[in-house]
């Protein structure tokens, strides 16, 4: 069975089961599967001989600088982001 036919099982399962909150998290690590798969997928290179890449995914983050007053956050936060707080 190739990953391909992996991904297409799965897409099919995920097609068939009801999102609700008993299903929600069996439902995600079919997601992470699929993702998974894909990646693989991508990395063998797909028969071609050329240059290839994947980009990997990332998101948004909240950070927060805590401590006591007038110890360089504000500093530290405009040397790193070139902001101006």
């Amino acid at each position: 069975m190739t990953d391909e036919d992996r991904i297409a099982e799965i897409e099919e399962e995920l097609h068939t089961t009801k999102y609700n909150k008993a299903t929600q998290f069996h439902i995600g690590k079919l997601k992470a599967k699929i993702a998974r798969l894909k990646v693989q997928t991508a990395k063998k290179g797909g028969g071609s001989k050329g240059l290839g890449y994947s980009i990997k995914k990332t998101g948004d983050a909240t950070i927060a600088i805590v401590g006591f007053p007038s110890v360089g956050k504000s500093t530290l936060l405009n040397q790193l982001t070139n902001a101006k707080s």
